[in-house]
């Protein structure tokens, strides 16, 4: 089995590949200050609950985009089970089926969606990640990621609102009804939920406008089914998109 894992900045999300597919995808917040038996302590119990060993995993691929987070986590998965990580990052970007804008500066996660959507459709697409960033990464038929665009993400814009205004409160990620809203939490969905619908609509038309030409979309992240009535936009919506990125180029490091 291949272990697979994508450092967020909010969350540590453990994917377990096997056969083709998906085994497990466990998810534990981001704690930059935990030390990596914190992290051991989880995939103990995760796998025990699973009924697997820790010779049953023989590959790990790591991802990170908080750098105090992928020492501590790939100390944890090296001497749990006894084996060095890949760790994605510009020094493996030569051996990809993509070709990538600025390697320096490029989050790993977004190289990784670009691989696993250039890998599937092989054809012109941006990849919509739903994460603490709302991220469109665009990637050419070629192969060749083409840009990134970043907002922030649905929960960050209204954590923000309530971490920064004195009365209006948190309120879960739901699509009202309608864009009148009649009390504080609706009026909040309607402004956030129903305005990334129309961010997201607008992304997506002016990149297909800039290619000139025939675009797909596709979805990704923690809340990529947040707004279903997005889903039309897109050719498939892909929660472990990023997981399959990831280990696609830990393949490709292993070659």
């Amino acid at each position: 089995m291949t272990i697979t894992l994508d450092i967020g900045n909010s969350d540590v999300v453990f994917g377990l590949y096997d056969t083709d597919s998906w085994q497990h995808i466990w998810r534990t917040p981001s704690l930059p200050m935990q030390p990596a038996a914190f992290y051991q302590r989880k995939l103990r119990l995760w796998l025990l609950e699973a009924n697997l060993t820790l010779s049953q995993i023989t590959q790990a691929t790591i991802s990170s985009v908080v750098p105090s987070l992928t020492a501590t986590i790939s100390e944890a998965v090296g001497d749990l089970f006894g084996i060095e990580p890949v760790v994605v990052g510009a020094s493996l970007y030569a051996q990809l089926p993509v070709t990538v804008l600025r390697p320096q500066e490029i989050g790993t996660d977004l190289v990784a969606n670009a691989v696993a959507a250039h890998t599937r459709f092989q054809q012109a697409c941006v990849i919509v990640d739903f994460g603490t960033a709302l991220t469109f990464t665009t990637v050419g038929g070629d192969g060749q990621i083409l840009g990134v665009a970043i907002a922030p993400g649905l929960k960050t814009a209204i954590r923000s609102l309530f971490a920064n205004t004195a009365q209006l409160p948190e309120v879960p990620i739901e699509l009202p009804t309608s864009a009148l809203g009649q009390n504080t939490v609706h009026a909040i969905q309607a402004g956030v939920v129903m305005g990334y619908e129309g961010l997201v609509r607008s992304m997506i038309t002016r990149i297909r406008t800039e290619l000139g030409g025939t675009c797909l979309a596709v979805a990704t992240g923690g809340l990529s089914k947040a707004i279903p009535s997005l889903h039309n936009e897109f050719v498939d919506v892909v929660p472990s998109l990023t997981l399959d990125g990831i280990r696609l180029i830990g393949d490709y490091a292993r070659r």
